[in-house]
């Protein structure tokens, strides 16, 4: 065996970690070279050296002492750092749940909301006689019409010179309340606009489309509003626009 091929073994034949038939082999080449023997030799010499227990720290008595309480001190700091970061991360964690939460809810409740504004308002269309329950073009005679009949006096409005007349009310039932349903008409289209107290502050008009519908609702001075006709969204939201001056 070469010597180049024999060296790069010297460390695992130290070891003990050959087979038999190389370890053999080996033992054989170091009887023969002298150069190969002598790195054995210093390698076996290093190795004891390395095995000396003068080359090992000796720790001093208190040393564990020291180290038990350098870690007690990180650990009860470390934990209370954690906690100065956690606590916060977890309210803020729960707020958005929360948050998210009461969101999902109100877009549920809105489409709830959205479905019974298209049936009342294909069923006013269908129904004879339940269009119009005061048939009327004067916001006063329309107004104290519904004083008895809702727990909230709707604000009413004509706007003719803007092209939204209004020819009446009715008193309808959305959202599990009785409402006030003004009907205004543009060019032959029919518009309801149901109005009851709101249970927050103003918000922006949303619009979207139901069944065919143009629908925009939005909540404006203590009043919640939807809108509904087969007008077109730009004509429809330049009613809501007036309705919210």
């Amino acid at each position: 065996m070469k010597c180049q091929e024999f060296q790069p073994q010297l460390h695992a034949y130290s070891d003990g970690e050959l087979d038999v038939f190389k370890s053999l082999e080996l033992e054989q080449h170091l009887s023969e070279c002298a150069v190969c023997s002598l790195a054995h030799d210093n390698l076996r010499t290093l190795q004891k050296a390395l095995r000396s227990d003068s080359l090992r720290f000796q720790p001093t008595p208190d040393l564990e002492a020291r180290v038990k309480f350098a870690l007690r001190r990180e650990i009860h700091g470390g934990t209370s750092l954690v906690w100065r970061w956690l606590i916060p991360l977890c309210s803020a964690a729960l707020l958005l749940i929360i948050f998210s939460g009461y969101l999902l809810m109100r877009s549920q409740s809105d489409d709830l909301v959205a479905r019974e504004i298209v049936s009342s308002h294909v069923r006013s269309l269908m129904t004879p006689g339940h269009t119009i329950d005061v048939p009327s073009e004067d916001p006063h005679t329309v107004k104290p019409w519904f004083d008895g009949k809702l727990d909230f006096s709707p604000p009413v409005r004509d706007f003719p010179d803007q092209g939204f007349s209004l020819i009446g009310g009715r008193l309808d039932y959305i959202a599990n309340r009785p409402v006030a349903a003004l009907i205004y008409e543009r060019r032959k289209h029919p518009i309801n606009v149901f109005i009851w107290p709101a249970t927050s502050g103003d918000t922006k008009a949303i619009a979207q489309v139901q069944q065919g519908y143009n629908v925009i609702h939005w909540t404006k001075a203590g009043m919640t509003y939807w809108a509904i006709s087969d007008l077109n969204l730009a004509e429809l939201q330049q009613l809501q626009g007036e309705l919210e001056k």
